[in-house]
């Protein structure tokens, strides 16, 4: 009997121990939960960590991550209101707020990261295209600082009438006006990348070196000028340097004739031998000059230079 008193014992025991086990469960401080009993909520959600309650093999617990979840959207080809097709890339952070909304109406993560899927590509998708390129790439209206006169024509960018934040923004907020039965909230939403489609780029490109082209023309253009202009001031000044060195060569050549002629006029005026000494040097001057040896001259009988040459005879 005392066996079987024992058996009992430890059956009853164990039945107990089992039945506490199964009517309690530990919340960990990232989860919340949902207690349902063949499929359907039961009470509340249960959000505070630590020890919880249950009914024991009728109710199951339903977890919920309480943190916030990113969620990366697929890039997708979306053309702008300029129809100009982008590559545009996105990514969102969001939270569980009500897990019991949650449970009913989406079950689980997996079908809350489809239902983002197709919320927020289709925000992202209207979003694009509803507005221009310019507008999505550009969050402010600044004016850029120009360092070289060839950027003076870039001093006045296009400005934007919404830009890229208020874009952000209006996602997030449309976004979060469909999710708000859902139990979900949006917390951020962000491109994060936009890219031109292929055709686009490669257009982009060559506008970009016809651009740097037209600056590099430009930059030989002003060279070329400035060279021109160089040149020509050198040509100026050697021109009057040239012109000045003539100048006061004829000046000295003059003095020095003007010193020589006074020189002969003196002896000259000295006497008859002095005279007929400048006039014979004059005549070898004039004479040197004038004749080589494939000259032949012929004088009159009164001719000085004839003279001259007589005597010599």
């Amino acid at each position: 009997m005392k066996n079987k008193k024992t058996i009992a014992i430890l059956v009853t025991a164990a039945i107990v121990i089992i039945l506490a086990l199964s009517s309690m469960f530990i919340l960990d401080e990232t989860q919340q939960a949902i207690v349902t009993q063949f499929g359907k909520p039961v009470g509340g959600p249960r959000t505070d960590p630590g020890l919880q309650f249950k009914a024991p093999f009728i109710h199951k617990i339903q977890y919920f991550d309480k943190r916030y979840l990113k969620w990366d959207g697929d890039p997708n080809q979306v053309p702008t209101q300029d129809k100009r097709f982008m590559h545009v890339d996105t990514y969102a952070r969001w939270q569980i707020v009500d897990p019991l909304q949650f449970f009913i109406r989406l079950r689980d993560e997996r079908s809350g990261q489809s239902r983002l899927d197709d919320i927020l590509d289709g925000e992202t998708r209207n979003a694009v295209a509803s507005y221009l390129l310019l507008d999505l790439v550009r969050s402010t209206n600044r004016t850029p600082e120009v360092y070289e006169d060839y950027l003076e024509e870039l001093e006045h960018l296009e400005e934007i009438t919404v830009g890229r934040e208020a874009i952000e923004a209006q996602v997030l907020e449309r976004a979060n006006e469909r999710t708000a039965d859902l139990g979900i909230v949006i917390l951020d939403f962000r491109f994060k990348r936009m890219n031109y489609v292929t055709e686009v780029r490669e257009r982009v490109y060559d506008r970009m070196i016809s651009e740097r082209n037209r600056i590099a023309d430009q930059f030989r253009s002003e060279g070329e000028g400035e060279a021109r202009k160089i040149e020509g001031d050198k040509e100026r000044d050697l021109a009057q340097i040239q012109s000045e060195a003539i100048r006061e060569s004829e000046m000295i050549r003059g003095r020095a004739d003007a010193r020589a002629t006074e020189i002969y006029a003196s002896a000259y005026n000295r006497n008859n031998a002095s005279r007929e000494l400048y006039n014979f040097l004059r005549a070898m001057e004039a004479l040197e000059k004038s004749l080589d040896e494939q000259t032949t001259i012929v004088l009159t009988t009164d001719n000085e230079l004839f003279r001259f040459l007589k005597e010599v005879r």
